[in-house]
């Protein structure tokens, strides 16, 4: 891997060659998290943006030149990336925006943005033989690790808390994983994750830890900017948890820049729950986050339920290096923003990937982007990971299903009682 020239870490700057470190940097502990660095002029002599209109290969790996792997490295046989960018003109005109999109990753092949992670987790970890991948999560990483890690034989441990979606943890058991259901909190998971991948040589996988999962969800910003004909969105919003999927765009974008492939920097705009919405006390009250007591990261949108987030200096240094912003929403507004979502473009978001959509809503409320600003959305997880928040948001929203007899009459009298309109059925 010609094209890497540095690990570095992000709190003391020590500079690493891929060989050096596994993870993190030493002199940190489990903190050290370090940042792969790239020659772009090699890159550049080896893809470029015409290369890729001939490229018909439409996954993440397409980008495989801007990727941590060798050039030969086998990978997995599912179509991750290409997920579609709609254009959402209803939803932008009931906001007063011009133009919007919603990127939809809930259409990869286990559901959610992980996917893109976990890829480049299972080359990394057969990269070096390793026999046994491992991971922490609330439930969308681990059932993305475990259904690659399937398409590919590769045996895995997951360790995810006890109260993570039936759904997610259905993926996990389907796929074959070996499945250990925590009594705790994500952050209790993780840490145990931690002492086992240490105890049995297991490959980490575990974001904000493994520094290539960076790697693979900046394979998202690529994407948006080649659908958009390289003309960047001025403003992305995401939600944010652990923090790596924005820390992720922001590599993706800033690879680019260097490439000199955009000529504009989006602003990055985090989206947190307000009860796990450490990020947005430590931008909004300039706090030392290395510092910073967890917070109770309780919310319904479980994907983005962390703490103390674990990749957490670099989803700081992708707003304020971007002049972007954190806002926090509501359980509420998050669930509210299911059916708004649904019903304005078509796609269906578990809550998570709804809550960027409800920090849209509370961004152009508060003034922080304008209406001739083109946006990004991006959804990270199909509403079908949660099934009990998707009947809740529709409760709120005043849908009911309508119990009748199999026979026209019975038909006619519940038009004509719940005033139905009969053209519009």
């Amino acid at each position: 891997m010609d094209h890497i020239t540095k690990l570095k870490c992000l709190i003391c700057s020590r500079e690493y060659v891929p060989e050096d470190i596994r993870y993190v940097c030493p002199e940190h502990e489990n903190e050290g998290i370090v940042d792969v660095h790239y020659d772009y002029d090699l890159i550049n002599n080896r893809i470029s943006r015409e290369s890729l209109e001939e490229n018909r290969d439409y996954s993440i790996w397409r980008y495989k030149p801007l990727l941590p792997v060798f050039a030969d490295a086998e990978v997995p046989p599912l179509a991750i990336g290409w997920t579609p960018l709609y254009d959402a003109p209803r939803l932008a005109g009931k906001l007063g925006l011009q133009q919007l999109w919603v990127k939809d990753d809930g259409r990869l092949p286990t559901a959610s943005f992980k996917d893109r992670a976990s890829a480049v987790a299972v080359v990394k970890a057969r990269e070096s033989g390793a026999e046994i991948i491992t991971t922490a999560s609330t439930g969308n990483a681990a059932a993305a690790l475990s259904g690659i890690c399937a398409s590919v034989g590769q045996a895995n441990v997951i360790f995810v808390p006890v109260s993570a979606p039936e759904a997610k943890i259905a993926q996990l058991l389907v796929y074959n994983s070996t499945v250990m259901l925590v009594k705790g909190s994500y952050d209790d998971a993780f840490e145990l994750c931690l002492e086992a991948a240490a105890e049995y040589g297991w490959y980490n996988r575990n974001t904000g830890y493994n520094p290539y999962m960076t790697e693979g969800k900046k394979t998202a910003a690529y994407e948006i900017c080649e659908q958009l004909n390289w003309d960047a969105p001025d403003v992305v919003l995401v939600s944010v948890g652990d923090g790596c999927i924005i820390g992720g765009l922001h590599k993706g974008f800033k690879d680019l820049m260097a490439l000199g492939w955009i000529d504009r920097m989006p602003r990055l705009i985090g989206v947190q729950a307000e009860g796990s919405n450490f990020m947005y006390e430590a931008w909004k009250n300039d706090e030392d986050i290395l510092t910073k007591a967890p917070v109770s990261g309780i919310t319904v949108a479980d994907s983005i339920s962390a703490g103390l987030p674990r990749d957490r200096i670099k989803a700081l240094a992708a707003v304020t290096e971007t002049d972007g912003a954190y806002v926090v929403v509501s359980d509420d507004e998050i669930l509210a923003a299911i059916s708004l979502l649904a019903r304005g473009v078509g796609v269906f978001a578990e809550p998570a990937g709804a809550a960027a959509y409800a920090g849209l809503i509370r961004a152009v409320a508060d003034g922080l982007v304008t209406s001739r600003e083109r946006i990004v959305v991006l959804n990270t997880g199909n509403g079908l990971k949660d099934i009990k928040s998707s009947m809740t948001a529709v409760r709120m929203a005043g849908s009911i299903p309508h119990h009748i007899e199999a026979s026209l009459t019975a038909l006619k009298q519940c038009i004509e009682t719940s005033q139905i309109s009969a053209g519009t059925c």
